[in-house]
């Protein structure tokens, strides 16, 4: 009778010891899957990459307009007779500079100030730079007031994309639009202008023309608000956008604020204007005395990184408006040019 129960007792142990060793090997299968002891892994905040992008700028050389403001004064003073005033205004027209597009510019008379400068640019093998400067409620009511209806302004806006497609042109699209939004001067702008900016982008862009947004300056917003106003106008359907247009920052303060701005944005591209940044920010946007001249413009898109050029947006000369003894916005001012040209460095 004993071997039948220590047959029994045999089978029970075995029986025991696979489940031990099942329990066991799951056990360790359980602490294999649970990491070490010590501090947590940090979990890595994913860099946005950037989409490749065609060529801005189908000339490094930029047009160099006949028809501004410096050159007028040029040939005025010359009339005159007061060649040492036409020699400087001569300094100031003979840099490319952007052409500014507003209200001024309807109908017929765009089209034919467009297909002009299109025939200039070509004949210098250039590339046009045009600033289109007729949002609703332009400056909110500051000095540069005005600008088109809003049912004015896309009908304007599609016949500026249709007349230069196929030009290579750059437009940079209405300095201040987005930055001057977070004041309460422009209270209830915001609803008017995104969209008409989100439409502007996508007319321009699909008929070829590289586009820039306003992306204000390294004094004004911080890079996370400028950013926020550029997602919500659709800036990464644009080619980027563009800094310091009519202000007076530094090329590297504007590079380190820009790039900051474009590391938020998934790296689009940027343009900074030079126009008059020679002595960096002297402590009034408008007509600032100690301002001067900046360095000559010219086209870096594919030295490898984001900024595609250092451009004269703002004509050097035109004043800011009636402020510091200049004359109203826009108009040619003789001596605010000669104390820019004065300061200039070199």
């Amino acid at each position: 009778m004993r071997r039948p129960v220590v047959l029994a007792l045999i089978a029970v142990v075995a029986v025991l010891a696979v489940v031990g060793i099942g329990l066991g090997l799951a056990r360790q299968a359980s602490l294999n899957a649970q990491p070490a002891a010590g501090p947590p892994t940090p979990t890595a905040t994913p860099v946005p990459s950037a989409t490749p992008l065609p060529p801005a700028f189908a000339s490094p050389r930029l047009y160099l307009d006949p028809n501004t403001e410096a050159a007028a004064a040029q040939k005025r003073l010359q009339q005159q007779g007061d060649t040492a005033g036409a020699a400087l205004a001569a300094r100031i027209a003979g840099v490319p500079t952007a052409v500014w597009l507003g209200e001024w510019f309807q109908g017929d008379r765009l089209v034919t100030e467009l297909r002009n400068d299109i025939a200039d640019a070509r004949a210098q093998g250039a590339t046009p730079v045009f600033v289109s400067y007729g949002i609703p409620n332009r400056d909110c009511g500051g000095y540069s007031k005005g600008g088109l209806s809003a049912d004015q302004y896309l009908p304007w806006m599609r016949t500026i994309a249709s007349t230069l497609k196929g030009s290579g042109a750059v437009v940079l699209l209405e300095p201040d639009s987005l930055a001057m939004l977070s004041s309460s001067k422009c209270a209830g702008s915001a609803e008017v202008r995104l969209p008409l900016l989100r439409s502007s982008v996508d007319l321009l862009e699909s008929a070829g023309i590289a586009t820039y947004l306003d992306g204000g300056n390294a004094r004004w917003l911080s890079a996370t608000d400028q950013a926020a106003w550029l997602e919500r106008a659709d800036v990464q359907r644009a080619h980027g956008f563009f800094t310091n247009v009519s202000n007076f920052d530094t090329t590297q303060r504007e590079r380190d604020y820009a790039g900051k701005l474009s590391s938020k944005i998934g790296w689009k591209h940027y343009v900074i204007d030079v126009s008059r940044n020679g002595n960096g920010w002297t402590g009034t946007w408008c007509n600032p005395p100690g301002a001067a001249l900046g360095e000559s413009p010219r086209v870096t898109e594919g030295d490898g990184g984001k900024l595609d050029a250092l451009l004269w947006v703002k004509h050097p000369g035109v004043s800011d408006g009636s402020c510091n003894g200049g004359p109203a916005a826009g108009v040619w001012w003789q001596a605010g040019a000669e104390a820019l040209a004065t300061k200039a460095k070199g």
